[in-house]
This record gives structure tokens, C-alpha cells and sequence, in this order.
């Protein structure tokens, strides 16, 4: 006979949100977390401000999933932005809407967000039963059916019986908040396919020493131009970030996933960076003019103190192999096309990307054909359900991947209730 109606596997936000509607629906429902507590990934995402979800419309939010945003239109019509931002503020949450539609918790704070899951979770009327530092070793499976799990290895392993099992348990980045992959092992195991796990939300590594000379350089208000084979893959503006191995940032984050897919496939990747987007080759010609024209007795170097940060005057000179001291007046049309260029074009090789245990998050996982996007059943097993990162999903960043966090534990959790 089952212990519990619910078994949730994982105490992160999809599973923290599964195992608390679970609950609200009045079924014995208990949470399983390996780590000394849940919520640990949650608590320091969004450098631990903790972007929620995003403001953007339901068609524009699916596009950012790409071919897998599909299988998300069914969970987002049941529980959206606009549902979670509500549920939140039932819990003493208030957001603010930033740049780009990126909705916060008004106090900046994650573990805001972290504390109420889990008092929505564990405290109050029906509430789940939390179980931590316990890993779930296997699925236990009886005549085509889930009933339960076992938390410690055979043979004397202790199991807990469920009508349902909820597997929440994440990705494999950053694997020290105790997402390590666990969740892609448990579905293998009872046949479920598993789409191949790759960083997404990753730093990138660049050819040369140029990142390196830039270490800590930030730019602002930048366009980023993504190629693979001489081919334009995609393009994002705003705000990125120099390191000692290559380049980070929003701009390069958001589409980090192509890239990753791009080098396994032996493509040669390069970043163009339009350091003046807000000028066009001709407006942008005719500044130099200008400026050459007012300072031409000045040096080329104090020309790029108008036109650049200090840090990147160095790289530009040498890029652009125009003498530091040469007078603006004595600059070629030659010259000053390459400078206009290298402005319009700053090129960076790509040459890697960090490791999956340093993203932010995992692409690949439970394939979504083989789940129910009404319900997050296995469409193998009956008793089984998904939620979270765990499944093949993942988007840009934006807050779009919390949402689908939050909207999938709220129909695993709702649904494995019913079951």
C-alpha cells in the first residue's frame, strides 16, 4: 500500500512548486532533496537577485525555447507569468519589471523567493513531508507502473511507495547545489530517451590572448553577431563581459547554446561585435571625419580615447595597425576605413566553451516526445511525471527557464495529485 498519493524527487523551484500544489490538493505528499536543504541552485540564480519570469506574450516567450518551446504550450496556458507573479504575491513576494521585461523580487533578494517556496511547500493546511540528505537511488517499478522509490543502495536499501513519482531533480551545471544529472539517471533506467546533455547559459573561451589582455572589460550597449561556417546563426544587443579565458555576459549567454551546438559539430565560430550600433557605416565615417578634422594635430591614441573604453585603446591599435603616434591629419582614408571597420567588426574566434559544471543551465534531457505536455505524465509508465530542467528545455535568459520551472511543477504537481 503507498505511504504517500505524491513522491517529488528534487527540492529545487520545479519541485518545490510540484510538491506544494500537490499538497493543496489535499494528498500525502513527500519531498525528497539529497542536499542539507532545497532551493540551493534557486538561492544564487540571477547572481542572487533571481529573475523570475519575464513579462513577454506567450508567443514571443515560446520562441525563446526554440524547437522545444512547443512542448511548453500546454503547461504555460494552465499556469503563466501572469499566475505566478499573483501566486507570489499571495506569499508576500512583490516583484518589479526591469530592462527587457525581466521581472525580480522587489527586495533583490533569491532566498526571498526560496524561503516562500518552502513555506508554501511545508508549512500550512495540507503540507508536504520533506525528507533531505536523501539521494533517490532507483525508480521502483511493478507491472508497467511507477510505485515508488528507493533512497539507499540494494540490497537493504529503504523505499518509499507513492501512487506517484515526480522527478524534479534538475540538470548536471553547477553541481555543487546538487545538480548532478541524477534525474537523467533515473529515467533511463525505465526507458525514457534522453536527448544529450550540453551546457547552455555557458561562458565562451576565445582564440589568442586578446580576452585576456581585456580581462574585466564590460561593454555596454553592444550587438553581437553569432557566425558559424561564414554563416550568421543569430544576434543579440546589450551588455557583455571580457574574462581571462574568452567572453561572457548577457549578449553571449542568451544564444551560448547555439555555439555549443555549432562546435560539436566541428563548425568554425566567431563573435562580431559592433562596438558603435548605433551608427551606421556611413554616420559612423562621417564622426571620424569629424573628429580627425577638429584634433588633427593630436595623435591617433588620443583620437580612441573619444571612441573607446582605456582598456580596449591597446587591442584597437594593434588590430587596426595604425601607428599610436601618428597625427590624426596624416590618417589615410585607407586607414581610417579599418578603424571604421574594426568598430563595425570586432572579431573574436571561438574556440570553447566552459565546462557543463560551470553553465547556468543543462540542455538535452527527458526527450518531450515521450511526455505529456498536458499533464508532465510519462507517456511510458504510468506514475511518472516530470517537471523542471530535467526535461529537454531550455531557453535564453530573461527568466524564461524559472517560468517553465514553475509552470511545469504546477501541472506535475496538480496532475500526479489527481492521479
Amino acid at each position: 500500500m503507498a505511504e504517500y498519493q505524491v513522491i517529488v524527487v528534487g527540492g529545487g523551484p520545479a519541485g518545490l512548486m510540484a510538491a506544494g500544489q500537490a499538497a493543496r490538493q489535499g494528498v500525502e505528499t513527500l519531498l525528497i532533496e539529497k542536499m542539507d536543504r532545497p532551493g540551493r541552485k534557486l538561492g544564487i540564480t540571477g547572481n542572487a537577485r533571481c529573475n523570475l519570469t519575464n513579462t513577454a506574450p506567450l508567443s514571443e516567450f515560446i520562441i525563446h525555447f526554440g524547437p522545444t518551446g512547443r512542448f511548453l504550450r500546454q503547461a504555460f496556458s494552465q499556469f503563466f507569468s501572469t499566475e505566478l507573479l499573483a501566486f507570489l504575491d499571495d506569499l508576500g513576494v512583490r516583484t518589479v519589471v526591469e530592462r527587457g521585461g525581466r521581472v525580480f523580487p522587489a527586495s533583490r533578494r533569491a532566498q526571498e523567493v526560496v524561503d516562500a517556496l518552502l513555506q508554501f511547500a511545508l508549512e500550512g493546511g495540507r503540507a508536504a513531508t520533506l525528507r533531505t540528505h536523501t539521494p533517490v537511488e532507483r525508480l521502483l517499478v511493478e507491472q508497467g507502473r511507477v510505485v515508488g522509490v528507493q533512497v539507499s543502495p540494494a540490497p537493504s536499501g529503504q523505499c518509499h511507495y507513492g501512487a506517484a513519482v515526480i522527478i524534479a531533480t534538475g540538470g548536471a551545471s553547477l553541481p555543487t547545489t546538487g545538480s548532478t544529472g541524477d534525474g537523467y539517471r533515473l529515467a533511463e533506467s525505465v526507458g525514457h530517451t534522453i536527448v544529450p546533455i550540453r551546457p547552455a547559459l555557458v561562458p565562451l573561451e576565445t582564440a589568442g590572448n586578446v580576452a585576456s589582455r581585456l580581462q574585466g572589460l564590460s561593454l555596454r550597449n553592444v550587438n553581437v553577431t553569432i557566425w558559424a561556417n561564414q554563416k550568421q546563426q543569430a544576434e543579440a544587443f546589450g551588455e557583455m563581459l571580457f574574462t581571462h579565458f574568452g567572453v561572457s555576459g548577457p549578449t553571449i549567454l542568451s544564444h551560448s547554446g547555439r555555439i555549443v551546438d555549432a562546435l560539436r559539430l566541428g563548425q568554425r565560430v566567431h563573435l562580431s561585435i559592433d562596438l558603435k550600433p548605433a551608427l551606421d557605416d556611413k554616420e559612423l565615417d562621417a564622426r571620424l571625419i569629424r573628429d580627425l578634422n577638429a584634433h588633427g594635430k593630436r595623435q591617433y591614441r588620443a583620437l580612441l580615447k573619444g571612441l573607446l573604453p582605456s582598456k580596449l585603446i591597446p587591442v584597437c591599435m594593434a588590430m587596426t595597425e595604425i601607428p599610436p603616434t601618428r597625427v590624426n591629419h596624416q590618417i589615410t582614408a585607407q586607414e581610417r576605413g579599418r578603424l571604421r571597420s574594426w568598430l563595425k567588426d570586432f572579431r573574436l574566434e571561438v574556440s570553447g566553451h566552459r565546462p557543463l559544471r560551470e553553465a547556468i543551465i543543462t540542455a538535452g534531457g527527458v526527450d518531450t516526445r515521450e511526455v505529456d505536455p498536458r499533464t508532465m505524465a510519462s507517456l511510458l509508465l504510468k506514475g511518472l511525471y516530470f517537471a523542471g530542467e530535467v526535461l529537454d528545455i531550455d531557453a535564453d535568459t530573461g527568466g524564461y527557464n524559472l517560468q517553465a520551472a514553475f509552470s511545469t511543477g504546477w501541472v506535475a504537481g496538480r496532475s500526479a495529485a489527481q492521479l
